[in-house]
C-alpha cells in the first residue's frame, strides 16, 4: 500500500473538520495548528548520525510544517523508544538545545521500550498558533511559484554523511536544517498557498499544483543553489535535477503575485490545467523518473 492509498483509506474514516480532508501537512483547531512527524532509523536518518543531530532534525521537520502555516510554536509532545542509555542522553541534550534555539516547550508524550537491535522510530507532535494559516490548495492561475533559501544542500549533505568527501557546510545542512518560522509568519497573510519543501522541490510543487487544481511550470535555471552546492556538485542540468528531487531542504514554497517582504526566488508559474512541466530556460526538459521521496510502494 502506498502513502496515497493509505491516505485514501483514512479519508473513509470519521474525519474532524480540522483535518481539512487530510489534504495538508497540518490540522487546525481554532487558532491552533497541529502537526506530527516520524523519523525512522535507516529511512529518515542514518544509524551513524549523531543522536543530538537526530533530535534537532526531529524537532525541525515539525517546526517547518508550522512555518508553512505562519504559526508560532506553542509546545511539542514526544513519543520515544528507550534503548541505549548513552544514545538516549545525547538525544535529550540535542533536543534541549533545539527547543531552546526555536523557543519551544515540552507538553508531554510517551515512552516505550526498544527491543535490542530494532531501528529507532521517533515521533514528535508540534502545536503552534496562527490566525489565518494558508493551505497548500489556494494557488491561483497566474501566480508565481517562489521558494526561500537554496535547494539541494540537504541531499548533498546526506551523501557526505554517508561517506562522500565534501564540505562540512552541506553535512550540517542535512543534519541541522533551520525552519523558516520568521519568513512563514511574514508570508502567511499575503500568499495564496504555502508548504515546506521536505520530499523534494519537484514533487512538493506538483502536490501544491494538484491540490489547487492547476498546472505548474518550473524553470531549472531559476532554482537557487548555494555556493557550497555549486562547488561540490556543480551547476549543470544533472546537478540542478539532483537538487530539485533530493528533498530535506525545509525551505518554504509559496504561490503569490510577488515575493513580498522575504528573500525568495521565483522559480515557476501556475497555469490553468494539470500536471508539472519542467523547463531549462527556453528548453523543455523531460521529467525525471523520480520527482522526490515517496513513502510506500
Amino acid at each position: 500500500m502506498t502513502e496515497a492509498d493509505f491516505l485514501a483509506a483514512l479519508r473513509a474514516l470519521p474525519l474532524h473538520p480540522g483535518a481539512q480532508g487530510l489534504a495538508d501537512d497540518a490540522a487546525r483547531l481554532g487558532n491552533y495548528v497541529l502537526t506530527t512527524d516520524t523519523l525512522v532509523e535507516g529511512v529518515h536518518f542514518l544509524p551513524s548520525d549523531p543522536p543530538g543531530d537526530v533530535a534537532w532534525k526531529l524537532l525541525v521537520v515539525n517546526l517547518s510544517d508550522l512555518a508553512a502555516k505562519g504559526a508560532t510554536p506553542v509546545g511539542v509532545m514526544l513519543n520515544y523508544p528507550l534503548g541505549q542509555d548513552a544514545w538516549d542522553r545525547a538525544f535529550l541534550d540535542g533536543l534541549d538545545a533545539a527547543m531552546r534555539a526555536f523557543g519551544c516547550q515540552l507538553l508531554g508524550g510517551d515512552t516505550v521500550s526498544l527491543p535490542a537491535g530494532a531501528p529507532r522510530v521517533l515521533t514528535l507532535t508540534a502545536i503552534g498558533s496562527a490566525t489565518n494559516p494558508p493551505n497548500r490548495s489556494g494557488a491561483l492561475a497566474g501566480d508565481g511559484l517562489f521558494v526561500t533559501g537554496t535547494i539541494g544542500d540537504g541531499g548533498a549533505g546526506l551523501a557526505i554523511a554517508q561517506g562522500e568527501d565534501g564540505p562540512d557546510a552541506l553535512r550540517v545542512a542535512y543534519r541541522r536544517p533551520v525552519p523558516r518560522l520568521a519568513e512563514g509568519r511574514i508570508l502567511a497573510a499575503h500568499v495564496h498557498a504555502m508548504m515546506d519543501v521536505s520530499d523534494g522541490l519537484l514533487i512538493d510543487a506538483a502536490r501544491m499544483a494538484s491540490a489547487s487544481g492547476l498546472a505548474v511550470t518550473i524553470d531549472l535555471a531559476a532554482i537557487p543553489l548555494s555556493d557550497a552546492y555549486r562547488q561540490h556538485v556543480g551547476d549543470d542540468r544533472p546537478a540542478r535535477l539532483g537538487a530539485a528531487t533530493a528533498g530535506d531542504d525545509y525551505q518554504l514554497l509559496f504561490a503569490a503575485t510577488s515575493a513580498l517582504a522575504v528573500p525568495a526566488r521565483r522559480i515557476g508559474s501556475f497555469l490553468e490545467g494539470a500536471g508539472l512541466t519542467l523547463v531549462d530556460g527556453d528548453e523543455q526538459v523531460p521529467l525525471p523518473t523520480r520527482l522526490g521521496f515517496e513513502h510506500g510502494g
